[in-house]
């Protein structure tokens, strides 16, 4: 991995799924268009630090099964594929909002921080795409299966923390335009459930 071609493919995609609408950037974007981009920074750190916690559930869990099971891998193969089908299929059926929802008006860092971390944290979702996602990208032929993920693991945060900070950044006239668009959220859907479908299609045909 270190030295595959993989590794820009890798950080490619990680950048396009930060930026495809999910719960964590659109709830960065909505608070951030309501309360402004220092709010938005702030979450998104408390995002990205619950990312933490499923990289070393990933790093601990998938190691193993990589390298010691190859029905447990198959079986987690098809489970994480069938998930991002579900993904895509929720993509494709997503409706365009008009309307931002108001959310808790917080005015305290470490408040934000928390709901960021917890709202990452307690949404099993999340564990679930990162064991679909992270091995596929790992050589296990290379050794150091835990290693992989991990750095995998971090380079998928600092992805999403880069482009959260963006999303926050210019959530004021971001949000405006995508909230005068239903064009624009419909491409944008259509274009996240497109990656999820070749994600599911790759997941199922890479080997242990």
């Amino acid at each position: 991995m270190f030295f595959s071609g993989d590794l820009a493919i890798f950080l490619l995609t990680s950048v396009l799924l930060a930026m495809t609408p999910g719960p964590d950037n659109l709830y960065v974007l909505t608070q951030s268009a309501l309360y402004g981009s220092k709010t938005g920074v702030i979450i998104t750190l408390g995002l990205c630090s619950g990312l933490i916690v499923h990289i070393l559930a990933v790093v601990i869990g998938i190691a193993t099964l990589l390298t010691t099971s190859p029905a447990a891998f198959f079986l987690l193969k098809v489970i994480g594929a069938s998930y991002l089908l579900y993904l895509a299929w929720r993509a494709f059926k997503a409706e365009p909002i008009s309307t931002l929802k108001d959310g808790a008006s917080l005015h305290n860092s470490i408040a934000l921080l928390r709901t960021g971390f917890l709202m990452n944290v307690s949404n099993p979702k999340v564990a679930i795409f990162f064991l679909a996602f992270l091995p596929q990208f790992v050589e296990a032929d290379k050794g150091y299966v835990s290693v992989q993920i991990l750095c995998l693991g971090l380079i998928f945060m600092a992805s999403a923390l880069l482009v959260f900070f963006v999303i926050a950044m210019s959530a004021a006239k971001l949000g405006k335009w995508l909230l005068r668009s239903a064009c624009a959220q419909n491409i944008l859907h259509t274009f996240t459930a497109v990656i999820f479908i070749l994600l599911a299609g790759r997941l199922l045909f890479i080997q242990p």
